[in-house]
């Protein structure tokens, strides 16, 4: 049987928008706050397993290169392609033929690759490597990449490792929100990502519906909530209470907003990541009536582990964010937020160039990365593509596993700026930032 604190928590992490009654008591009172002003968001479409980059920008003008480490086990055919110029490269690259729908986007000038970034404690180079140089905790490992790329802390000692610099960031940008509601929503659980120091992400989960009108829904919701206000005598036991409860009324003012606000009419795929970011959509959709000037986001898609079979796995799940970021693009013009929302992905690390015995690849380190949105300055590369040789001056070792050149620091402090954080807030989101070249990769406008 659980205990009454372990029956807090998991209604506390997991609450989702079928769990709660809509009530309109708090949502009336935010009725009474300004217009927002200027809006921006950001959405985070975190890439777990680790995305192997190699397959997802292809070099077009060195294609033979590729191949002959590649191989027939994993190589893509030139001719299936999706080529594209990178004029900050100097050459042509090819974007995977999975990848139809964003493709149009690059050309556009509203998709933009940030290549071989990854987290770094400083910059690094194979020799230091080599050497022994101060490096992320960790390499390799799913679980603590995971919580590097979403903390931009290179050590997990460090007290920040435990918030997100999405969270971070909130808490920073807090006194633009002029209401109390929760700056970070997330259909994808509650990631390390959006938790601050005192912001938490509000997790409705993709139904997007209330609890129920009829006579049990009721009881059941008023049961739930005389549960969280009894006092237990215990300080955590209650301080969870209050927080639980807190996010139940979050979800009310939601589900209350939604119900009175505009619906977009943007069709997307019916796929775990296209009903995430049409509640994503959904939200933006009320930002007004929430009064919000600034929302984070973060969705998943998972299954990226690919040591196996990682052709077929890969083409399912590229054509699966394609479609899915298309049609994201597709509303945020729908509904005039164009240049106000900024896309983009994050991932464990990169795969090996050099293939495994069982047709996929190893865990590696840095990777390229897509920004997509009105606010992009598209249509090229960031950052310094890789040079693609086993054991040459990019590879930590000798099967592909690229030492980043820009760090995730950088690409996080770049999105950041553009949301409005000012540069003397920077260091107390990105601690390591001063150690790197620039805190601006000029990528957004």
């Amino acid at each position: 049987m659980k205990t009454r604190r372990q029956f807090l928590s998991d209604i506390g992490c997991g609450l989702g928008a079928s769990a709660l009654l809509s009530t309109f008591d708090r949502f009336s009172r935010l009725e009474a706050v300004a217009a927002p002003g200027d809006y921006r968001a950001l959405v985070c479409l975190f890439l777990a397993g680790g995305n192997d980059s190699n397959n997802t920008v292809v070099p077009y003008d060195e294609y033979a290169s590729y191949q002959a480490v590649r191989g027939s086990t994993l190589n893509l055919p030139k001719d299936s392609l999706l080529k594209v110029s990178a004029a900050s490269q100097k050459a042509a690259f090819g974007l995977h033929p999975a990848l139809a729908e964003l493709y149009p986007l690059y050309g556009q000038g509203k998709l933009a690759i940030l290549a071989n970034t990854g987290p770094l404690a400083a910059p690094l180079t194979r020799d230091e490597y080599a050497a022994g140089a101060p490096r992320p905790d960790n390499l390799f490992s799913h679980a603590d990449q995971q919580a590097l790329w979403q903390s931009a802390v290179s050590s997990s000692v460090d007290p920040l490792a435990r918030t997100g610099w999405g969270g971070r960031t909130a808490d920073a940008l807090a006194p633009l929100n002029a209401v109390d509601f929760p700056m970070v929503v997330s259909t994808a659980g509650v990631p390390l990502f959006g938790t601050g120091g005192r912001a938490r992400p509000l997790v409705p989960g993709t139904t997007l519906q209330g609890f129920g009108t009829d006579a049990a829904s009721t009881a059941r919701y008023a049961a739930l909530r005389k549960l969280l206000d009894l006092e237990s005598g215990a300080t955590l036991v209650d301080e969870a209470s209050a927080i639980t409860g807190s996010a139940i009324d979050d979800l009310d003012d939601l589900v209350a907003a939604l119900a009175k606000g505009p619906k977009p009419a943007t069709v997307f795929p019916n796929s775990s990541l296209g009903r995430q970011l049409a509640t994503v959509a959904q939200v933006v959709a009320v930002r007004e009536t929430l009064k919000l000037n600034r929302q984070i986001f973060f969705v998943s898609l998972g299954s990226f582990d690919t040591h196996a079979g990682q052709l077929g796995t890969q083409q399912n799940l590229l054509s699966q964010m394609s479609q899915a970021l298309a049609a994201f693009h597709a509303a945020t013009v729908e509904l005039n937020v164009e240049s106000a929302v900024t896309t983009f992905t994050l991932s464990d690390f990169g795969r090996t160039f050099q293939p495994n015995s069982g047709g996929g690849t190893d865990h590696a380190w840095g990777s390229h990365q897509l920004v997509l949105g009105g606010a992009v300055k598209g249509g090229d590369f960031y950052g310094t593509y890789p040079r693609l040789a086993l054991g040459g001056p990019d590879d930590a070792a000798s099967e592909g596993r690229w030492i980043p050149t820009t760090s995730v620091d950088q690409y996080a402090a770049t999105l950041a700026r553009w949301f409005g954080v000012g540069p003397a807030a920077l260091p107390s989101i990105f601690p390591n930032l001063g150690r790197f070249a620039a805190s601006d990769l000029g990528f957004l406008r």
